[in-house]
């Protein structure tokens, strides 16, 4: 946990540090026009084209993971759409109705005495030539079963939203060492 910590850090830390104190950025002095072009050894099969997503669709995708810690599936109902897809890491694919997705995560939640999130980073972004709205999240999970047993993961989830509603989930998972 602290090597994950001291990661997000250091970066942090060589950006907190400027040479000048001219209060300005280099994004605010630089013009990215005039930047010279980077040759990049491959072409994004997907997309390339990001800017900066919407708070509102952090908003939508914290409240689904706070739903989930405090098994509130019916709040969870307003912020997934009609359909959903999740991919988890271990290679279950769930492609049905919201009726469904609420069944099945309502029976899994109900096995757990209790839900702890830590939330690493997030960050909205929006791919231009897609036109698609994302919420990628970094966070650690810790389950309690109520046989007592404990499981902490760290996850990294990629959320794609469609009118303001999650419709699909993909999950990346680091699990501890025993």
């Amino acid at each position: 946990m602290r090597k994950v910590l001291v990661l997000f850090l250091i970066p942090l830390g060589f950006a907190a540090c400027s040479g000048g104190d001219s209060g300005t950025t280099p994004a605010a002095t630089t013009d990215s026009a005039s930047a010279p072009a980077v040759s990049l050894p491959y072409q994004a099969a997907y997309s390339s084209d990001f800017v900066p997503g919407k708070e509102t669709d952090v908003a939508t995708v914290l409240n689904s993971y706070k739903y989930w810690e405090t098994n509130d599936m019916k709040s969870m109902r307003d912020v997934f759409g009609d359909s959903v897809r999740m991919e988890l890491s271990g290679g279950y694919v769930f492609d049905n109705k919201l009726d469904s997705f609420i069944a099945i995560s309502a029976k899994y939640r109900d096995s757990l005495s209790k839900v702890e999130l830590t939330f690493y980073a997030w960050t909205p972004n929006h791919s231009v030539d897609k036109n698609e709205d994302w919420v990628n999240v970094w966070y650690k999970e810790v389950d309690t079963y109520k046989t007592g047993k404990m499981d902490s993961v760290e996850y990294e989830d990629d959320n794609l939203l469609k009118k303001g509603k999650i419709v699909y989930v993909s999950s990346h998972v680091k699990k501890f060492k025993k």
